[in-house]
């Protein structure tokens, strides 16, 4: 019994020293310490990081509930000068769809015009689907179909955007309508099923003026828009 009080009182005496010299370094400062964790400001960091990578300016709300003092709405002034209708259009736009910048949506416009174009003219019918109002696919697709009964071919090659401007927008209900004046060049020619030339021409390049207009359901989780109306400007 002796023998076990003497090891007993060992451990309590060697946990005495280890808690005295731990508590000897425990609350002293070295300089590499992480400063105390904020949640808001880790917040604001990532979100002035991802407004940097996006190019957005991102309002986010002060503690007090209280919106930040940037206007969400730079991305529009410095795109369509401020009091201008078309200013106060893609604001509505914005309101209704807080991700939308009119830069960015230009950039997309244009894909989607070349794959537009593009698909048409190959006969594409999947391509289209994903890519138009059923109002319109059903005209494209009735195009298609007409031009494959007459057994024609159509041979083109999409040269590229000249200019691709917003000019007008507007917002129905939850749907935003955004129409924009392209101006693109093409190479493009059909022909008959013997091989005959029967509309353009395969070697000129020709330029094209269209007026497009895209929309997209603000309530919606896809953020995707959609082609709604087409009309040619000559």
């Amino acid at each position: 019994m002796g023998s076990f009080d003497f090891v007993t009182l060992f451990f309590l005496v060697a946990a005495v020293v280890i808690f005295l010299q731990l508590r000897s370094v425990l609350g002293r400062r070295t300089g590499s310490e992480r400063p105390p964790f904020d949640p808001y400001s880790k917040r604001e960091s990532a979100a002035e990081a991802d407004s940097a990578d996006r190019g957005k300016v991102v309002t986010l709300p002060r503690r007090d509930g209280t919106e930040e003092d940037e206007s969400p709405y730079a991305s529009i002034d410095s795109f369509a000068a401020p009091g201008t209708p078309l200013n106060e259009q893609l604001r509505a736009v914005a309101k209704a769809d807080p991700s939308f910048t009119p830069k960015e949506f230009v950039g997309g416009a244009r894909m989607a015009y070349e794959m537009i174009v593009v698909a048409f003219a190959d006969g594409d019918r999947k391509a289209l689907k994903n890519l138009l109002s059923r109002e319109v696919y059903e005209g494209f697709d009735a195009a298609i179909s007409e031009r494959e009964n007459k057994g024609e071919v159509v041979r083109s090659s999409f040269v590229g955007i000249e200019k691709a401007d917003i000019v007008s927008a507007e917002v129905k209900d939850s749907e935003a309508n955004v129409t924009l004046r392209i101006v693109s060049q093409l190479i493009s020619a059909t022909y008959d099923k013997a091989g005959a030339l029967v509309e353009g021409d395969a070697d000129t390049v020709a330029e094209v003026n269209d007026l497009w207009t895209f929309a997209r359901d603000t309530r919606s989780r896809d953020p995707n828009w959609k082609l709604i109306a087409t009309e040619s400007e000559g």
